[in-house]
């Protein structure tokens, strides 16, 4: 239930504008005196400062060519804690034989710039061996969860996930994880991962940014010709193909489902279809039958380039199909 004052609605307009001018005050005072660390005993030190000061530790893990969607994560920890931490480091374990790590985008320069303007405190900029140094042997394992979805064309890219992202969080120490939901395994897993083990820090989910055509912001969307740019949107209509379909027309059937996303998306040459996968989030398995929570998630290649998306739909009355018997039930 909500309670309203009696100094009405202006009151919240006021503490809104202040908070405002309050992040707006700690981007002046970082971009003043933002630092960039690389070893990860100076970004622990710093981290300790900090805490022992009674500031709470916003962090934004990245592996750099920051784009506006990056951005609107230090934007959302900027406005919620007093130090906010971006790390950049393109972590080889989460790249697989004949992926793009070589060409993965790097504009260090760039970045620093945007960070500088986005009011970060810190930037953690380690190199491969201050991370993983001769001798290092351990890895979290994430089980069938990375098994899934983008893990069945990419196994062991979310161990190297969860192993990087592990080691970030023991040496920034933030209070808060900031991750964007276009990720939506990732997020998942690191969820589980946090959850598991005990890490004592709270991730805050952020919407996915989008061009004005739909299409997910990505460093790799910058692979693309202008003709491949054309087509990418193709992604977006298909996951809100699949949601009107469910929440208007009604569908429960996640096969047939899949099936006109595929189609729609197919429509555009260039494309390669990973998967379509309509699934629970909790579990990434599919569903029988459309109902509750359900992570629309899909991947596809367009020419070299390889691009994932997502959406999650609250599905009405799905309980219902699956007690009478209608689990992919072909018409």
């Amino acid at each position: 239930m909500t309670h309203q004052g009696t100094s009405g609605p202006s009151s919240g307009a006021g503490a809104g504008g202040r908070a405002r001018a309050a992040a707006a005050r700690a981007r002046r005072k970082a971009a003043a005196g933002m630092k960039r660390l690389q070893s990860p005993g100076s970004m622990r030190r710093f981290a300790q400062q900090k805490r022992h000061a009674g500031r709470r530790i916003g962090f934004v893990p990245t592996m750099g060519a920051l784009h506006e969607g990056h951005l609107a994560l230090i934007r959302k920890a900027r406005g919620q804690n007093d130090v906010v931490v971006v790390s950049i480091f393109v972590n080889p374990l989460q790249f697989g034989q004949g992926e793009d790590y070589e060409r993965y985008p790097r504009d260090l320069a760039r970045d620093m710039d945007l960070a500088r303007e986005g009011g970060v405190d810190a930037v953690f900029v380690p190199e491969i061996a201050d991370l993983y140094p001769e001798g290092y042997a351990t890895r979290v394992t994430v089980g069938p969860l990375g098994e899934r979805l983008c893990g069945a064309t990419r196994p062991g890219h979310f161990d190297g996930v969860c192993t990087v992202v592990m080691k970030l969080l023991g040496i920034v120490q933030p209070h808060r994880l900031y991750l964007g939901e276009k990720d939506a395994q990732q997020l998942i897993i690191l969820e589980r991962m946090v959850a598991d083990l005990d890490v004592d820090v709270r991730i805050v989910a952020c919407t996915t940014v989008r061009d004005k055509d739909g299409l997910a912001v990505s460093s790799r969307n910058r692979y693309l010709t202008p003709e491949q740019r054309h087509q990418a949107p193709r992604l977006y209509q298909a996951l809100r193909l699949a949601q009107r379909e469910i929440l208007i027309g009604h569908e429960r059937d996640p096969e047939r489902m899949a099936a006109r996303m595929r189609d729609h998306i197919a429509a555009g040459p260039d494309f390669r279809i990973d998967y379509i996968e309509l699934v629970d989030p909790e579990t990434l398995r599919p569903r029988p039958v459309l109902t509750g929570r359900t992570l629309i998630a899909l991947a596809a290649w367009l020419g070299e380039t390889r691009l994932i998306d997502n959406i999650m739909v609250n599905v009405p009355g799905g309980r219902v199909a699956e007690g009478l018997g209608l689990t992919g039930r072909k018409r």
